[in-house]
């Protein structure tokens, strides 16, 4: 069933592209911006998080933080956060058990690759109640900035 407003946001325990654990319950008390995304590299991807990160002072003002979550192995998220100059945590769900908790996870994406997350985002407030979700169909498309930074802006 999918996650909607109102439902308490799964936790997760997931290793950063500095292979440290992070928790849900790390962000307890602030608001946090869940992003997930395909696969690190690729086009739109890149330009998601480089638009993330460009406009990060402005979710730091609303006492917002960013975590990013794909598939791909903490080495290759290092390599891309470098690569992009990356300025929030990007998580690796390799298992695919976050992605899936959070109906954010392709049974199949392009050239027969399976087990892919979806590009989603979810605002989880202090309480960890989420108050904001967009899963995407296409991984060509970018969520709703516009009505994320009203979600947000509410809360505050």
């Amino acid at each position: 069933m999918p996650l909607k407003i109102g439902d308490k946001a799964p936790l997760f325990e997931l290793y950063s592209h500095e292979k440290n654990a992070v928790k849900l319950d790390d962000y307890r008390g602030r608001r946090l911006l869940v992003l997930f995304f395909p696969l690190a590299f690729t086009g739109t991807c890149t330009e998601e998080l480089c638009t993330m990160r460009d406009a990060l002072s402005e979710y730091n003002s609303l006492e917002t933080d960013i975590v990013a979550i794909s598939v791909d192995s903490v080495f290759t998220l290092e390599r891309f956060r470098a690569a992009e100059g990356l300025n929030f945590p990007l998580l690796s769900d390799f298992n695919k058990e976050v992605s899936r908790q959070y109906g954010a996870l392709y049974d199949t994406f392009v050239l027969g690759m399976e087990g892919v997350s979806k590009r989603a985002a979810f605002v989880v407030d202090e309480e960890g109640v989420i108050r904001y979700t967009e899963v995407l169909a296409s991984a060509g498309d970018q969520p709703d900035y516009s009505a994320i930074k009203a979600t947000l802006t509410a809360l505050a």
